[in-house]
């Protein structure tokens, strides 16, 4: 693969470096860390904890807003943080938090039990003002409010019982803000108005597509037990900015402009061997959730409602040497429906081998001969598979070559900003591709149940009825119960009846890798792999 970086990009990024020496001298004193993302969301820029999605967006909330818990990146168990302790009722339907006493938000307002209350009223008002579209909505599914039982008490009840609950108050989208925010409109919030968290960082600014910018909080000392440093930050500013082209990004890294460079999509093989040679580092956790999975459309009329197909499909896709070829020879290969850091994930790595002759087999089974250009045939009409795709898929000519050599035609086809919104609903595809970051695997349904998905049709189309009832029965066995060995069993067989069916078609693993400046110490990622402060500090 042709290197991306350039050494025009590189003098260009100098050149920028150059124009804000300025102001370097300055923020090297205040010990200034400067991060290059990946371009803030076109279409719903915002900086609000509980609408916001994009995962850029939410790595900065996680150093502004702290949660009731925290989950520990290596275990996945959930521990405290603003919650000291807490209790879960008998009947799985209500959560009482016992809070950290002297926690204050950033304008010195107390965090009570009554500012957590009516976080949660806020959540909710915040559904219904948006329809259903604020991210946070499917991690209060079945909350129904809070109450105080003291100053620093307080109990949220729940209609149902959802053992995704508690890991849901250690996540970005559940963290505690001054309530006052929620008297703000949405849209409002969105633009970091209002918007106040208990952090060891304040937000001072959120600019859409430019830049965000967080500065030290004096005071902070309730940080949890996943940091060695649960006091002040040891760094004074926080500098975010969003760089579209990778190869600038990296460029940023080894000229010195910025401290971090921050991808969406790994490395290029090529970057990644640019960063290290320069003396700085790669570091690497997979992203929890859902894996990069496929999605077939199985509606009346289109091929993949074959089950036989879809196994097919799978069959002849070559994992490791998509992972490799795209993102380099250390690259993980997926092995299964969610990511490896995701809690009760299951290896299904022998279901998901390379079986090009097994691929075959079953299309010969189906029908499906083949044609005189390798293309196979049925009733005269060629095996084609309607792709749409976003420019920024990774590898789809390679995908595209692997199916090919079993006989399948993927054609792909590159969605404009207008077909991205319409495509789903107007159900104009055989095949299509998603993920859910969040690191519990209840994550999956609000792609596959078509009562809680976010997109309906997506979750419609994508099995049989029959088929979809019997994942909302393993995702009910899993989620409203109290017993642990109960939830890991359902969702054992959930993963092996979703690559059994071929409901879900792994492709690879999301793997958030970050450059890092060897100025830089104390890197870490929290448990959804975003980027985590407590301990940073800069040369």
């Amino acid at each position: 693969m042709k290197s991306r970086y350039t050494a025009v990009a590189l003098a260009g990024l100098l050149a920028l470096a150059g124009c804000g020496d300025g102001a370097g001298s300055a923020d090297a004193a205040q010990k200034t860390l400067k991060v290059s993302f990946w371009p803030d969301n076109p279409t719903f820029s915002c900086i609000d904890p509980f609408q916001v999605y994009w995962i850029e967006s939410r790595t900065i909330i996680r150093n502004f807003a702290d949660s009731l818990t925290d989950q520990d990146p290596k275990t996945g168990k959930i521990v405290p943080w603003l919650a000291e302790k807490w209790e879960i009722g008998p009947d799985g339907k209500t959560y009482t938090f016992h809070l950290r006493d002297g926690v204050t938000f950033a304008n010195g307002k107390k965090l009570d039990a009554q500012a957590v209350a009516d976080n949660a009223t806020g959540w909710i008002d915040t559904v219904k003002a948006t329809n259903g579209a604020a991210y946070g909505a499917s991690y209060i599914q079945g909350l129904t409010g809070a109450k105080v039982i003291d100053p620093l008490t307080v109990e949220f009840d729940l209609s149902a019982p959802n053992s995704s609950f508690l890991q849901a108050t250690s996540t970005t989208n559940l963290a505690i803000t001054d309530p006052a925010e929620f008297q703000l409109t949405p849209a409002d919030r969105c633009t970091g108005k209002g918007v106040v968290g208990s952090g060891l960082f304040a937000l001072d600014h959120y600019t859409a597509k430019v830049e965000t910018v967080l500065t030290k909080r004096a005071g902070y000392t309730w940080g949890s037990e996943t940091s060695t440093n649960r006091g002040e930050a040891k760094l004074d500013k926080v500098v975010f900015n969003y760089v579209a082209e990778d190869s600038v990004r990296t460029g940023n890294l080894v000229s010195g402009a910025t401290d971090i460079a921050w991808p969406r999509n790994p490395f290029s093989p090529q970057d990644e061997q640019l960063i290290k040679k320069s003396g700085d580092t790669v570091e690497s956790r997979s992203l929890p959730g859902v894996a990069y999975n496929l999605y077939a459309n199985t509606a009346a009329g289109h091929p993949l409602v074959d089950p036989a197909l879809r196994q097919a499909l799978s069959k002849a896709i070559d994992r490791k040497t998509y992972a490799t070829t795209i993102y380099g020879a250390d690259y993980p290969t997926v092995e299964g429906p969610f990511e490896t850091t995701t809690p009760y994930f299951k290896s299904l790595a022998g279901k998901l081998g390379y079986d090009p002759e097994g691929a075959k087999k079953l299309l010969d089974g189906a029908g499906w001969a083949p044609g005189a250009d390798g293309i196979r045939v049925k009733d005269g009409k060629k095996l084609t598979i309607d792709f749409p795709i976003t420019a920024g898929f990774a590898g789809p000519e390679l995908l595209q070559a692997e199916l090919k050599q079993v006989g399948i035609d993927l054609a792909l086809r590159t969605l404009t900003t207008a077909q991205q919104a319409t495509y789903l609903k107007e159900g104009s595809y055989d095949l299509t591709s998603t993920y859910f970051t969040r690191a519990d695997p209840g994550a999956l349904q609000f792609i596959l149940n078509p009562e809680v998905a976010n997109s309906k049709a997506l979750a419609t189309n994508a099995t049989t009825p029959d088929v979809t009832k019997k994942i909302q029965d393993l995702f009910a066995k899993a989620l409203q119960t109290t017993d642990t060995a109960q939830t890991e069993a359902a969702y054992a067989e959930l993963q092996d009846y979703l690559v059994d069916q071929g409901v879900t078609i792994p492709l690879f693993e999301r793997l958030q890798k970050a450059g890092v400046s060897s100025k830089v110490h104390g890197f870490a990622f929290t448990s959804e792999s975003f980027l985590k402060l407590n301990d940073v500090t800069k040369d």
